[in-house]
């Protein structure tokens, strides 16, 4: 299955574990591209801590008396249903998301390509991808990925499209997410990756980082 066929919701959460998700982005791809968004405040299942505010921004009456993250299990079990999940690094939104729902419903187990799987994953991860591809990088954070590869005049226009002009920056859910939705499309752009297939992008994006050279091998 090429990668374009299998869509996507690429995702980022900002909160902590104290907290609970605060706010929650949604990028979905389809057909190799950027096809809607969603995201809003949500409401604490804990304490926010003003250190937790420094780095997100987001304060503890910004969120007071708004629906919690629960209300979108619906969202959230389509998406896994019909697709993958996406993120930049998926440990600390795996976590968070296992933190409210431990498993979604029997859903396609897309890393074997065959039966069904109780689990969130596997995951596109592009901050693991890009290791893999690009080994040197001295950083693979998102925001130095963003500007490295020349992207932040792209990122800067959707944000303008999609995102409230308070949350147009990095630590804001929806703008994460798009940074990230940027990048794995940016390597489906290359033409050295035009043939990249579903199962090749998952198995880039988990388990042992290998060298670009022999990811592209790889590739089909």
């Amino acid at each position: 299955m090429h990668w374009t066929e299998l869509p996507v919701c690429y995702l980022d959460f900002e909160g902590s574990r104290q907290s609970g998700i605060l706010e929650y982005g949604m990028v979905f791809l389809r057909d190799g591209g950027i096809d809607r968004c969603l995201s809003r405040l949500c409401a604490p299942t804990g304490a926010v801590r003003p250190e937790d505010t420094r780095t997100h921004g987001i304060r503890k009456e910004d969120v007071a008396g708004l629906a919690p993250f629960t209300e979108e299990w619906d969202v959230m079990t389509a998406s896994r249903r019909e697709g993958v999940l996406g993120c930049h690094f998926s440990g600390a939104e795996s976590h968070l998301l296992k933190s409210v729902w431990p498993y979604p419903p029997p859903s396609p187990d897309f890393g074997k390509g065959t039966g069904t799987c109780n689990d969130w994953g596997p995951w596109i991860d592009t901050g693991r991808l890009y290791l893999n591809l690009y080994p040197d990088l001295p950083s693979a954070g998102l925001a130095e990925l963003v500007s490295a590869f020349g992207l932040e005049a792209e990122l800067a226009g959707l944000a303008e499209t999609h995102c409230p002009p308070n949350r147009r920056h990095f630590h804001a859910a929806l703008y994460d997410a798009l940074a990230g939705a940027l990048l794995l499309l940016r390597v489906g752009r290359l033409p050295e990756f035009a043939g990249m297939t579903a199962a090749w992008l998952l198995r880039m994006s988990a388990g042992k980082e290998r060298a670009g050279g022999l990811a592209q091998r790889e590739l089909w």
